[in-house]
């Protein structure tokens, strides 16, 4: 019995000694795995920034982006992203009263359509959608002319006949470097817009450089109602019809069809379609009125998409004047509805003889939806061809005979590219 108590307390210091050996083993395993963990880790998180400073971030197709917190990938998107940046903007903006929900909406949509990269592609606010289609009615304040995006710089299509923009001196081609002293390099073409906007009556200050001058030049212009009469008709000498169209409006297609009524009347034998200066519009419209001038069934432009699909659109019937010699005016403010016209003539008649400069060469086509009550979004979907096939896109349509007008013509109201259509007509 003694002994039996004697060895009952070396049993159990053995066992306790064997546990903790045990414990130890356990513990010092789970060190092991844990600093090989995070040596792994480390080096790692080293590596991927070493690689990181010099690789550019992936460019990611919508189409493959993943929104939203799901497993982690390289293509994944977290939206929360912009809830987070929305939050800090909201609680820690130094003048927090100043801010418009709206309008950092707007700006956040704005900025989207922005990275594209395409200036044509746009988001339309309240305000801007009514005077998008203000624009295409013809009647707005504003100076009446015309702006685009070329070789990323601020530049004017077209000033609009009969406008303070045309009075002024503005040119097609003319740079805008300033407006009111404020530098428009990363200005987007719709703040530009908007900056030369205004009421009737006050000024806007434009600093402009022409090519073919060492200089740039300001020029004051001020604003007024701008009402444009989209079709004019005129007679010229040698049974010549004249039709000069502004643009590709709501009204354009009723009105040329008159001019053309006119043209029979007249017993006009000959034709001159001026385009010059006209910065385009409906697509629908331009088919239409290339219906009046081309056999039916006439390819009049081919729109191709992103996938690279192809579809014809073709002249619709009622050609009158496919039959009669026709010079087509063109120059640097001949753009978008205006190319697709005069490439369509070009490339299907035999009569016709394109004078001029170059076309701008605005071939992209925008599709215009509304996306809630009073906004919309114009977005690039697809690129005009020509009917054989040729990118009207910063191409533009080059003229058959090249004739420029030279800063003294104006000066002294010369227009030697209408006297040459006359010319050649005359010939003819």
């Amino acid at each position: 019995m003694q002994s039996a108590d004697i060895n009952e307390p070396n049993k159990k210091s053995g066992e306790q000694l064997e546990k903790s050996k045990a414990v130890f083993h356990r513990a010092f395993i789970f060190f092991l795995v844990s600093f090989s963990i995070g040596v792994a880790f480390w080096s790692g998180y080293e590596h991927g920034q070493k690689q990181g400073a010099n690789i550019e971030e992936a460019v990611i197709s919508p189409d493959d982006a993943v929104f939203i917190n799901k497993e982690s990938q390289e293509n994944t998107i977290d939206f929360g992203l912009f809830w987070k940046v929305w939050s800090i903007l909201k609680d820690k903006y130094v003048d927090k009263s100043s801010l418009d929900a709206n309008k950092l909406f707007y700006g956040a949509i704005d900025g989207m359509l922005a990275a594209t990269g395409d200036p044509y592609t746009t988001f339309f606010s309240p305000e801007e959608n009514k005077e998008f289609k203000e624009d295409i009615s013809g009647t707005f304040e504003g100076i009446g002319a015309e702006m685009g995006i070329k070789d990323d710089i601020l530049t004017v299509i077209a000033p609009l006949e009969g406008t303070p923009a045309e009075k002024a001196g503005i040119h097609a081609g003319d740079k805008i470097l300033k407006i009111d002293d404020k530098d428009t390099l990363d200005m987007s073409l719709e703040v530009a817009v908007k900056k030369i906007r205004g009421t009737r009556g006050t000024e806007v200050h434009l600093n402009i450089f022409r090519e073919g001058e060492e200089d740039t030049r300001d020029i004051v212009v001020k604003r007024d109602v701008i009402v444009v009469k989209s079709v004019r008709f005129e007679m010229k000498e040698n049974k010549v019809a004249l039709i000069r169209v502004s643009r590709f409006g709501d009204d354009t297609e009723s009105e040329f069809e008159k001019a053309v009524n006119e043209v029979g009347k007249s017993g006009a034998e000959k034709l001159i379609l001026d385009l010059r200066n006209n910065p385009g519009g409906f697509l629908d419209t331009a088919v239409n009125m290339a219906s009046l001038m081309l056999p039916s069934r006439t390819v009049v432009v081919i729109e191709e998409n992103g996938r690279g699909e192809r579809k014809e659109m073709r002249a619709r019937g009622g050609d009158v004047l496919s039959g009669i010699p026709t010079v087509v005016l063109i120059n640097e403010g001949s753009a978008s509805a205006s190319e697709i016209l005069a490439g369509a003539l070009q490339d299907n008649r035999e009569n016709v003889t394109l004078i001029g400069k170059k076309s701008f060469g605005k071939g992209s086509v925008q599709e215009l939806i509304a996306v809630g009550r009073d906004t919309s979004v114009k977005v690039t979907v697809a690129r005009w061809l020509t009917p054989q096939g040729a990118q009207i896109n910063e191409r533009g349509i080059a003229p058959d005979i090249e004739v420029g007008i030279t800063t003294q013509d104006r000066e002294q109201d010369k227009d030697p590219q209408l006297e040459k259509a006359l010319e050649v007509l005359s010939v003819d």
